[in-house]
């Protein structure tokens, strides 16, 4: 029988107003999705545990609104890399915290190379695991806990406009010209990060530490990896390669 577990439902005198937060995990080992299950319950209204590849894919698909996916790399029927680069290509930007092997550091670069956010390695702390979430829902600008009001708190301008660029950073959305960019939750992180200081060059070890966070020293190719993802997306023009530092953000006519 597949492995599935789902959280009850709130009852409805005490469901919070707005929609119900999700999480969908995806993990084959049944003592650690019922650890995950246990835990992310603290955060979310909703936790669905699927222990098949396939079976995660779809629900990611067509199950959805999620406010965060957790994605164990080594699957039944479909691995975590694949349904990452598949969700990524159909332009899903649901958050993505892929959990790794501690040994599997080539796995935790493709990973986060095909788009995910962030990545944890097992054996791992059930606190830093709700930190991770709490941090990719705060980089998105969602409340931390199922029903608040959160809103970031932040001196920040609310949106930014170069040439014909828009970045929203509360509605964390961003359009050029008129069509609206398809953007995961680091590569917008990555752009409003350039857009706010503008002219400044970052080295690739400033935007691992930055942009990234804690957990990703080292791994300077996946800033070109975004870099290039980004560039895809916005056409040339808006950011530079600095030879010798790193990259920064400048509107060319």
């Amino acid at each position: 029988m597949p492995l599935q577990l789902s959280s009850l439902p709130v009852p409805e005198a005490t469901r919070p107003a707005g929609p119900p937060r999700r999480i969908l995990v995806v993990e084959d080992e049944p003592d650690i999705a019922a650890l995950l299950h246990l835990h992310l319950s603290e955060l979310a209204d909703q936790v669905l545990c699927l222990g098949n590849g396939l079976d995660g894919l779809n629900s990611a698909i067509d199950a959805g609104p999620w406010a965060a996916i957790v994605l164990d790399l080594r699957l039944p029927g479909m691995g975590g890399l694949d349904i990452c680069r598949a969700l990524r290509e159909r332009g899903n930007s649901v958050p993505i915290l892929m959990l790794t092997a501690r040994n599997s550091e080539l796995d935790r670069v493709l990973g986060l190379e095909l788009g995910a956010d962030d990545y944890l390695t097992k054996p791992f702390s059930v606190l830093e695991l709700q930190a991770r979430i709490r941090a990719l829902w705060r980089r998105m600008g969602q409340p931390m806990t199922p029903g608040s009001a959160e809103t970031p708190a932040s001196s920040e301008p609310v949106d930014v406009r170069a040439g014909g660029l828009h970045i929203h950073r509360v509605q964390r959305r961003a359009w050029l010209g008129q069509a609206e960019l398809v953007l995961t939750p680091r590569e917008f992180d990555l752009l409003w990060h350039f857009a706010r200081q503008p002219l400044r060059a970052f080295s690739r070890a400033e935007l691992l530490d930055q942009v990234w966070g804690y957990g990703h020293d080292g791994y300077d190719h996946t800033v070109n990896t975004h870099i290039n993802r980004l560039r895809n997306k916005l056409g040339e023009g808006y950011i530079q390669t600095v030879w010798g530092v790193g990259y920064r953000f400048e509107v060319q006519a």
